[in-house]
């Protein structure tokens, strides 16, 4: 069974690439359903539930108007792509001896530098490998925490990989976030998104600073130094593959979501072409593993694009709202998303909610308000709520419990967060509108 799972995750990857010819959208449900079902016993129960949710979704959307189908089936083939071209990047790169001397030389120093090497460097290493970085920085803390038990430094070391992590829907250009709300809200423009969300992510992790525990000031002892050299190399791949996601989007006028696929998928072939000249021969990972993320993500997908389908048709367009109601509504909009993931709701299904049913209707001058409402809400859930996928593999690792090491020593910093969000967006909304 594994490698015909891992064959039908394959196959929606390609029927991603190839979006633009008749019946790809349809194939890639199809074959995301397939590694799903294959999957199933292996499954956790929440993704178990969303796809589950999904196919009453179709049922649904068949008795009431078939076309609803193929748009969601389309959009589900689209995030899939995207979500299993970054994991492919993801396990392609975690094996280079770059990302590991660069994660292990994150633990060096004060614990002050310590904290602020592991935040932001998380924020790094995720834009690439999306949740392969907390397992490759959450294993660190957990080799550390099985040499030397559960300490003050190992607890904060853990606050900074989550929030680190946590940070990069709110900037990342490969991030599904981003993605998501640049493919919903098309006359929002990704350097404007970036240039406005990225200082808010960063003052964030500078903010949370102010919420760890204090520690011995000696500096612990040196791992091994990555070197200006492993930085540069890997700098090196992020900027080629956000390069690429310009030139697909804004050169070939390609989506977004499909960008950043094929840019992804270009910086493995181009990465496995190096290996081969080399004399290694690359052998592409299985995708046998990935039927709880295809589940999350291809299940809210569909769920989002059937039900803002419906929910529009019924409003054609045009709620109607009084000038006031939009700043309101932008408010809104972070705490929805922090409130949605308490509840266990997966960001992606709150996104594709938020962005289908209000993007349409929102004043056309005002969309970069609802869009940063979006992407800060997404982020802000990523690292304070305890069903966050990266809480969940962080609890795996060190053992911290979610609802302690998202929920309860992040709370206070989450609330500022979640209010600043809403502040700018309601400003930009006024201001813009």
């Amino acid at each position: 069974m594994l490698p015909l799972r891992s064959a039908s995750a394959y196959v929606a990857l390609l029927s991603a690439v190839l979006a633009t010819l008749p019946g790809m959208a349809y194939l890639g449900a199809v074959a995301v359903s397939l590694a799903v079902s294959l999957g199933w016993q292996d499954m956790r129960r929440v993704p178990r539930a969303v796809f589950a949710v999904a196919v009453l979704a179709m049922a649904f959307a068949f008795g009431r108007d078939p076309g609803l189908v193929e748009g969601a089936a389309g959009n589900m083939t689209r995030l899939a792509g995207l979500i299993l071209s970054v994991m492919l990047l993801s396990s392609v790169l975690a094996g280079s001896r770059d990302l590991q001397r660069i994660s292990s030389s994150l633990f060096s120093g004060k614990p002050g530098t310590r904290y602020a090497s592991l935040a932001f460097g998380t924020a790094l290493v995720s834009v690439p490998l999306n949740f392969g970085s907390v397992a490759v920085v959450g294993s660190l803390i957990s080799e550390r925490i099985r040499r030397s038990g559960d300490s003050a430094a190992t607890r904060n070391s853990t606050r900074a990989v989550l929030r680190g992590f946590g940070v990069s829907p709110i900037w990342s250009p490969l991030s599904i976030s981003v993605a998501l709300t640049l493919t919903l809200l098309p006359s929002l423009g990704g350097a404007q998104l970036i240039g406005l969300s990225l200082p808010f992510a960063m003052l964030v992790l500078l903010a949370g600073f102010l919420w760890r525990e204090p520690e011995s000031q000696l500096a612990t002892g040196s791992a091994d130094s990555a070197g200006a050299a492993a930085w540069l190399r890997f700098g090196g791949i992020i900027l080629g593959i956000c390069i690429g996601v310009f030139l697909f989007s804004h050169v070939y006028q390609l989506s977004y979501a499909r960008s950043v696929t094929l840019s992804c998928l270009a910086a493995v072939i181009i990465g496995w072409a190096l290996s081969l000249f080399t004399g290694n021969t690359p052998r592409p990972p299985t995708m046998a593993n990935v039927s709880n993320e295809l589940a999350i993500v291809g299940g809210s997908a569909f769920i989002g694009s059937v039900i803002s389908a419906v929910v529009l048709g019924q409003v054609n367009g045009d709620m109607g709202l009084p000038g006031w109601a939009w700043p309101v509504l932008a408010a809104l909009v972070p705490w929805s998303f922090f409130l949605a993931g308490l509840a266990g709701a997966n960001p992606i299904l709150t996104g594709t909610l938020i962005g289908g049913i209000l993007g349409p209707a929102w004043p056309p001058g005002a969309v970069l308000g609802l869009g940063f409402a979006m992407v800060t809400g997404w982020g802000i859930t990523a690292f304070g709520t305890p069903f966050a996928a990266n809480a969940l593999i962080m609890e795996r690792l060190t053992g911290y419990p979610a609802r302690d090491a998202s929920l309860r020593w992040s709370l206070v910093l989450s609330l500022i967060a979640l209010s600043a969000a809403s502040a700018i967006a309601v400003g930009l909304t006024v201001w813009l509108a």
